[in-house]
């Protein structure tokens, strides 16, 4: 390896620290503000209506009258349910499990909630679809048996209400309807 003379190193030596104090300068003066700049001008987004929609939720405290009625309808008939009230998109809303409640009834009535929802159809309707489609039944959250309703502004599906835990799916459904009923009130 051949080695180099003092001139050439230190010229090496000059050139790199030339290169670095140069970098760190225009970085600094590239983050500088100037004290008397003005500051940048705001965005305004002004979106279009063709852009945006609204829709229509229920409040927490129509969810939860809705579910209140639907555990008053179940206890009027001897029966210990769950029920979950769940929105447009199928996110949980309000979820009561009934005293007595199976433990299997919490995610059932969940799962009720979100296939009427999704489908804007009582579940006891969904399940004769199943004959024409049996693959319904594999799209993940759902629960085609008796026992969810959904909640409509106008024709269209703003909430689900799901009840689980009662002998029977139209028992099931008859006290998911009656939170329906609730809403109306």
């Amino acid at each position: 390896m051949k080695k180099l003379s003092t001139r050439t190193r230190v010229a090496t030596g000059a050139v790199a620290a030339a290169v670095v104090g140069a970098g760190v300068v225009g970085a600094v003066s590239a983050n500088a503000e100037t004290p008397n700049a003005a500051p940048a001008a705001a965005v305004n987004s002004d979106v279009q209506n063709k852009n945006t929609f609204q829709s229509t939720h229920l409040t927490v405290e129509a969810a939860t009258k809705a579910a209140r009625a639907s555990l008053d309808a179940a206890a009027k008939a001897g029966q210990k349910i769950s029920v979950a009230v769940v929105d447009r998109n199928g996110n949980v809303v309000v979820e009561l499990r009934g005293d007595g409640a199976g433990p299997q009834s919490f995610e059932s009535a969940e799962r009720k909630a979100y296939t009427a929802v999704s489908w804007n159809a009582p579940t006891s309707e969904l399940v004769k679809r199943l004959a024409q489609a049996p693959n319904l039944k594999d799209i993940p959250g759902t629960l085609f048996l008796g026992g969810g309703a959904p909640v409509q502004a106008k024709g269209a599906p703003i909430a689900g209400i799901g009840v689980a835990g009662a002998p029977s799916a139209d028992q099931d459904e008859q006290f998911a309807q009656a939170g329906v009923a609730a809403l109306d009130k």
